[in-house]
């Protein structure tokens, strides 16, 4: 969900270090072969650096449409020193022109539903990205999708399968399955969705 506008966001984002200002030419984002994990629609970044703070030998970038959402990221990576992560101010229209076989993991975590048939291909795995993302996997493609819209998991996983994608792992209800939480990193969303007592929808899926 888009937030009101903050005062200053611009600035804000342009003067942090961690933002790459020019995804599409910076050819090399970081100074290592580590591997490279990305989420798309990163909110206020609470799930992408919580795992760059646990995961230091792994890299991982955030990449965030709205500046009025990214500058919230950016704020709390105030004083914080974090080498294994980057913020991209980006629409995830033009993923595969800033990446090139350079990507391990695309985490999508409570993406925009687009409940309305005629958006379904505006929906992060509808075919029409999936085939977007080909490009940008290294070696195996891999992808974790965590929601709260039954619609749109159940929608996913026909995508996945009509694009070869295999299941690795799958849950209706992540909350109930104490094997996979022990690795579970919560989004903002997530954490209002569960205090609810909503369901969370989970699902790995590996294409290789």
């Amino acid at each position: 969900m888009r937030l009101k506008n903050v005062k200053g966001a611009k600035e804000i984002i342009n003067s942090s270090p961690y933002v790459i200002q020019n995804p599409k030419t910076d050819s090399k984002i970081f100074p290592n072969q580590n591997p490279i994990q990305i989420e798309i629609g990163m909110g206020k970044g609470d799930f992408i650096i919580e795992h760059a703070k646990k995961n230091p030998n792994i890299n991982y970038i955030g990449i965030e449409k709205f500046d009025s959402v990214l500058v919230r990221a950016v704020q709390k990576l105030h004083e914080v020193e974090l080498p294994n992560l980057k913020l991209i101010r980006m629409d995830a229209e033009e993923i595969a022109d800033c990446f090139n076989r350079e990507i391990d993991t695309l985490y999508l975590n409570f993406s925009d539903p687009w409940p309305k048939k005629r958006h379904s291909k505006r929906r992060l795995t509808s075919p029409y990205f999936l085939k977007k993302y080909d490009s940008i996997f290294k070696d195996k493609k891999q992808i974790i999708m965590k929601t709260d819209n039954r619609e749109l998991f159940e929608f996913s996983l026909i995508s996945f399968n009509e694009e070869n994608y295999q299941i690795k792992e799958i849950s209706f209800d992540l909350y109930q399955n104490e094997e996979y939480l022990k690795n579970n990193i919560q989004t903002e969303y997530e954490k209002k969705f569960v205090s609810k007592g909503f369901p969370i929808y989970y699902v790995k899926v590996v294409k290789k």
